[in-house]
């Protein structure tokens, strides 16, 4: 089993894809933790605009952190696939293209939050998402997410 995913490796993708200019969002429980979400998660799941200028600055940025990107991984990632999975880097990380839920990066990233310079989708959405994905790992986790969102949203209410 993976380690857990930690803010040190969040820094990294933080810096590194800003370096590179690549357009992406936390997601998932990852994105949840940022906001203050009190729970562990194995990966990071990222929300990425889908265009192929992204895609190729996202391929040079996961060179940058050591992933090994071979060519189809590149081509997957560039034609922008609704999913990738990525479990032989340096951590664990889920490329997200086509997140069930959210219908486009553009009102996904009107609506996101920045918490201290990370890029993180709205708890609505992440919760969105995960409602959509039916899986059961995600239909265990929503009561507690739902309970965080009430929270979050009373101590945020600019938000």
């Amino acid at each position: 089993m993976a380690n857990a995913f930690s803010f040190r490796q969040a820094d990294k993708v933080r810096k590194v894809f800003k370096r590179h200019g690549v357009r992406y969002l936390f997601l998932g429980k990852g994105g949840a933790i940022l906001l203050g979400y009190s729970d562990t998660t194995q990966d990071a799941d990222l929300f990425v605009q889908k265009d192929p200028t992204n895609g190729h600055r996202l391929v040079e940025a996961l060179k940058s952190l050591k992933f090994p990107v071979d060519k189809r991984m590149e081509n997957d990632i560039v034609r922008g696939k609704d999913f990738i999975q990525i479990r032989n880097g340096p951590f664990d990380l889920d490329l997200i293209f086509a997140p069930d839920g959210i219908e486009d990066f553009d009102g996904a990233w009107k609506r996101h939050i920045d918490v201290a310079g990370f890029p993180v989708c709205h708890i609505d959405d992440i919760i969105k998402s995960k409602e959509k994905a039916r899986r059961m790992k995600d239909r265990e986790s929503l009561p507690r997410l739902k309970a965080f969102r009430e929270y979050w949203k009373k101590h945020r209410p600019h938000e």
